[in-house]
């Protein structure tokens, strides 16, 4: 679609912050994430209507297959929720690597499981030949009511390379122009783009979609972000409303700059791969000195998943080596080869901390390959989190000063509050700060 000249707004059902990378590298534009789980039907469907109303077409794509998402009772969080939420028809994606004339069941299937989303058509994958394709065809014909619009066939050039979390991030792995030349022609080739967009909706473009709404005059405060091919899984929203609060989003590299942005007010270390760039972030001796001196001043500071082992005393690697990090929090993060958490979390604050009072809820999802090991010093916990059972979790969300660290990555769209008290709890250090240099 880029390719042919349309202005296309990307977008991501689920909490993936990998694929969205790779969407605004191929078309331009900022890829943003709806969640049905993590966020309101409302906020989802501004969202949508903001960001999609200066463009050509809108993309959206799914998460799993078209019916998972929270549970297997309901459709929370699922591709097919967002679809009916926001009226928009599934192009559904089959691989028929190794089937047949089954391939028209399973469509039908997916036709007949809900009756109210709406499909655009069919596309197959890991086809072996148009032979294959006519087979398939021959299969759907008096058997399914969707278009049959193409497929791919099996091609491993066209992969992109994957590994513990996902595929490889756009930071560490950009599509080339010529690899997104390659995926384009292997599209058109064999997709009939054409009848897709005879067969999609206009969507109306709104003339004012409500924005969050901002403190008047805000708090001017500056705050630092780690951002860099360790640190690099963020939600675009949670930037965005940090911004509408007043705040100043300064972007910097634990694992290259030499010193911490000047004039800041608070530090957000998000997720990412600090594993893999551990060696480099641990001789970064003057970066860790200036994030633990930030911490022992009082500066409110919040790591979560990636950005919280950073935080942590040492990270040892999946070899067993260990890594002398920041130092703000009384742990060692050890990686193993095993997956030790995923899934959605909510978390109700116990405390007062810097993301909110107590009793104010936020949702989000973990999922890493690392655990803690015992604290080598005493350290309070502010979150109580509920997972996806409805089970509560053990206590989490530590605590060390004005510092918060955890494992569960929030998005900050289901609690806009945790953002402006972020930023409020950054113009209270900087008055302070303020007051103590006159």
């Amino acid at each position: 679609m880029t390719r042919r000249g349309l202005s296309v707004a990307p977008f991501k059902v689920g909490p993936d912050f990998i694929d969205p990378g790779h969407h605004s590298r191929i078309t331009g534009s900022i890829s943003r994430n709806l969640d049905g789980w993590m966020l309101s039907r409302t906020y989802n469907e501004r969202l949508f209507a903001r960001s999609a109303q200066q463009a050509d077409i809108a993309v959206v794509e799914g998460v799993m297959g078209l019916y998972d998402g929270y549970d297997g009772r309901t459709e929370a969080g699922s591709s097919a929720q967002m679809a009916k939420w926001l009226g928009l028809p599934v192009l559904l994606v089959v691989d028929a690597g190794s089937m047949a004339r089954s391939a028209a069941a399973v469509i039908r299937g997916f036709e007949l499981f809900d009756p109210d989303v709406c499909f655009a058509g069919v596309v197959f994958n890991n086809m072996a030949s148009p032979r294959h394709l006519a087979y398939l065809t021959d299969a759907m014909e008096d058997n399914v009511d969707m278009p049959c619009l193409g497929g791919l066939y099996r091609d491993g050039s066209l992969a992109i390379p994957e590994r513990h979390l996902g595929l490889v991030t756009m930071e560490d792995h950009p599509l080339t122009d010529e690899m997104i030349g390659r995926l384009a022609d292997a599209i058109e080739n064999s997709i009939d783009l054409d009848a897709l967009l005879d067969r999609l909706p206009e969507v109306g473009r709104p003339e004012d979609i409500p924005r969050p709404e901002a403190v008047p005059g805000g708090n001017r405060v500056r705050i630092g972000i780690a951002r860099d091919n360790a640190f690099c899984f963020y939600y675009q929203d949670n930037f965005e409303l940090l911004a509408a609060f007043g705040a100043e989003p300064v972007f910097f590299s634990p694992a290259a700059d030499p010193a911490l942005p000047p004039d800041i007010h608070g530090l957000y270390f998000g997720g990412g791969y600090p594993e893999l760039f551990a060696r480099r972030l641990s001789e970064n001796t003057t970066m860790r000195a200036a994030v633990r001196t930030c911490a022992e001043a009082g500066m409110p500071i919040y790591g979560e998943c990636g950005g919280f082992m950073y935080l942590c005393e040492s990270l040892e690697d999946i070899d067993g080596r260990a890594h002398p990090m920041a130092g703000v929090f009384p742990f060692t993060t050890r990686m193993s080869s095993r997956l030790k958490s995923l899934g959605y979390r909510e978390v109700t604050l116990d405390d007062d901390v810097l993301l909110g009072p107590a009793g104010q809820v936020i949702r989000g999802h973990e999922f890493h390959y690392s655990d803690l090991s015992a604290a080598t010093g005493s350290v309070d916990t502010a979150y109580r989190v509920t997972g996806r059972t409805g089970m509560e979790s053990p206590p989490e969300g530590y605590r060390s000063g004005r510092c918060l660290g955890s494992y569960i990555h929030l998005h900050f769209g289901s609690c806009p509050e945790a953002a402006r008290c972020f930023v409020d709890a950054c113009a209270a250090y900087k008055r302070e700060k303020e007051s103590n240099e006159t």
